[in-house]
């Protein structure tokens, strides 16, 4: 039985900004904060749909083109829909850490040309998520919404995306006190004027250590933020939450509560349903069982498995006033 419900939930934390769904790839997640970012805008409330998934379903899902730029989504007032575009995201952090390199490296007599440095950096297979990290924060921080309901990658991307405000900190602490001990040496050694001018590095790093902690303070704020994980009634989805519920734990992230979702209705099967059929409702209930012993008491909605997949406004309608039932 669930104890306290999406609706109870959010009414018991009205100030709850930021909202978070995550879980393993194809449990729902888009439909779901699809679902919760209506209900949002129905309330009355200013709502920013986002998605930082790299792989977009918000516009299959809304049956319109938000890709690219804050869209208004039709029939929905109140409701705002955006795909953030990964490549312009990355082709824009690039263009700005070659500025920083190339500004750093003239700032430093250093002849070697910023393309190598450029190359390098953005080489790294977590850099498409740094990126969509700062487009995701520079969303929270312009804070033009009321309400921002967040598609998040699959968990595992999500647990870094989410993460990075911790670990940029720690990596930035570590930088600042670097060229804290470089400058020092720097003045002890050097006679020359240049020890009074403004230090660009320097700058920049502390400016970014003070972007992370506003970050993290949000991320981390239990009366702004909440990430609810969506699972199916399905061995390997309970697993995967399970671990990374721990994990957001670590990371003082609030985990708002799990969403069961694509349970088959069993009063609406007959005694001539085939086998098949009989032997899913067996399995979805054996793992129910898991699901009530696992996350007791964080259970906050039961969404049925429909007739047909859930695509458009009428259908995202439908959804919501089961989630918020």
């Amino acid at each position: 039985m669930i104890e306290k419900s999406m609706r109870q939930f959010l009414s018991e934390n009205p100030r709850i900004k930021y909202i978070f769904f995550g879980g393993k790839g194809g449990v729902g997640k888009t439909v779901m904060a699809g679902a919760a970012a209506l209900w949002a805008a129905q309330q009355g409330k200013n709502t920013l749909l986002a998605s930082t998934n790299p792989v977009h379903s918000l516009s299959s899902l809304l049956g319109q083109n938000v890709f690219g730029k804050p869209t208004p989504v039709a029939g929905v007032p109140n409701l705002t829909a955006y795909e953030i575009d990964t490549k312009d995201t990355i082709e824009k952090s690039k263009r700005e850490i070659r500025e920083k390199i190339e500004w750093f490296l003239k700032f430093a007599d250093v002849k070697t040309k910023a393309d190598e440095f450029v190359e390098s950096a953005t080489m790294n297979p977590a850099f498409e998520e740094s990126a969509m990290f700062e487009n995701m924060i520079d969303l929270m921080f312009e804070d033009k919404y009321e309400v921002y309901v967040f598609d998040t990658a699959p968990t595992a991307n999500a647990r870094r995306l989410l993460g990075m405000s911790s670990v940029y900190s720690m990596w930035v602490n570590k930088m600042v006190q670097s060229r804290q001990e470089a400058m020092t040496l720097r003045e002890l050694l050097s006679y020359s004027r240049r020890k009074k001018e403004k230090d660009p590095l320097m700058d920049y790093l502390l400016k970014l250590r003070e972007r992370m902690s506003r970050a993290k303070t949000l991320l981390t704020d239990e009366n702004l933020t909440a990430f609810f994980f969506v699972t199916l009634p399905e061995a390997l989805p309970i697993a995967v939450i399970t671990r990374f519920i721990g994990w957001f734990h670590e990371f003082g992230i609030p985990v708002g509560g799990v969403i069961v979702n694509m349970v088959i209705d069993k009063t609406s099967v007959g005694a001539d349903a085939p086998d098949f059929v009989k032997n899913r409702i067996a399995m979805q209930e054996e793992h129910m069982g898991t699901i009530w012993k696992e996350f007791d008491g964080k259970v906050r909605a039961i969404l049925p498995l429909f007739e047909t997949e859930v695509r458009g406004v009428p259908m995202l309608k439908r959804t919501a006033e089961l989630l918020f039932a």
